[in-house]
């Protein structure tokens, strides 16, 4: 070989070292996300693991694209545009109102919800089996669980004669919930009260007029803008030392008295494993969708301690998770 094909040679081999190496990178896939509210690092974490156990992994091979209303439905359009604008691949989207949202933007981009509301009445799918079109998901079973959290505010206040349920007029599940548990407190001879809370400044005067009308223990409505407050929410209820029951952990992990709802965690760990099998090249259209059938009670006793109240053996021992 001669010194110039050697040249030529090495300098073939250089030129060609790049684009070996660009073959080799993996393609970076890009999932939206949108939320009705703030998530946390759990059900953040959760929608990673979803994605990491179908061998996503964030940063590596997948990018995901975070939106957030906080809570303000009214953004949520413009969000939703905003990710079909950019595209993304597929659209994670969390709560009725993002699910929503995200089905009005787009009849093309693949969508996974996870949402405590029936998606068929949604208008996100046909049916369960066979969702038809460009969405499915995970549901779980969170907005007609008023009967069971009453009972549970019963036990622990076994003299309450009326209850308030905090409701926000402007979710799509506020007249199911409503009407569910005021079906079940006249079944048992209570006197439901509805405090209607559509925004922020409405929350201290919902608790207010419950002190006024004698309320004797609260159920706080399933609702993602109740979750964006919640810090307030539990807040007031111990200023005015009114027992109240939620709808999700979070809430007794910061001082709630107890909680009874569905795992959140599972199902958004599920929802991320839908959305890679839909970035691996299967159709909502085809994935049946599925529900996540993890509950979880949660007592914060050193709550309870500090309302007078005395917990039954038989609710602790029922409870997944008593904080002390």
């Amino acid at each position: 070989m001669t010194r110039r094909e050697f040249i030529t040679l090495l300098a073939g081999a250089a030129a060609a070292w790049p684009l070996g190496a660009r073959a080799q990178q993996p393609v970076m896939a890009l999932v939206g996300l949108l939320s009705s509210a703030q998530l946390d690092d759990r059900q953040i974490g959760a929608i990673r693991q979803g994605l990491k156990d179908a061998g996503y992994i964030e940063g590596r091979n997948v990018a995901i694209k975070y939106r957030s209303a906080d809570a303000r439905f009214d953004r949520l359009p413009a969000l939703a545009a905003d990710l079909v604008a950019d595209p993304v691949a597929a659209i994670i989207a969390l709560a009725p109102p993002a699910a929503v949202a995200a089905k009005a933007a787009t009849a093309t981009i693949p969508i996974i919800f996870a949402t405590g509301a029936d998606p068929v009445g949604l208008g996100l799918v046909s049916s369960f089996n066979r969702p038809g079109g460009n969405a499915t998901g995970v549901t779980f079973v969170v907005n007609t669980l008023g009967a069971k959290r009453l009972e549970l505010l019963r036990e622990l206040v076994p003299s309450a004669s009326v209850i308030g349920l905090l409701i926000n007029p402007g979710n799509p599940t506020s007249d199911s919930q409503t009407s569910d548990v005021q079906a079940a407190a006249r079944a048992i001879g209570v006197e439901p009260l509805i405090l209607n809370v559509g925004s922020e400044r409405n929350i201290d005067a919902a608790f207010a007029s419950a002190v006024q009308q004698r309320v004797n223990a609260v159920i706080v409505g399933a609702d993602s803008f109740f979750v964006s407050r919640s810090d307030q929410l539990v807040g007031l209820a111990a200023r005015h030392g009114m027992p109240a029951v939620y709808f999700l952990r979070e809430f007794a992990d910061i001082g709630g008295l107890v909680s009874y709802g569905p795992s959140q965690t599972d199902a958004y760990r599920l929802a991320g494993g839908y959305a890679a099998r839909i970035l691996k090249g299967e159709k909502p259209a085809d994935l049946p969708v599925v529900q996540s059938v993890k509950f979880e009670l949660v007592v914060n006793l050193k709550t309870a301690k500090a309302l007078g109240l005395t917990v039954p053996d038989n609710l602790l021992a029922r409870a997944d998770e008593v904080i002390e």
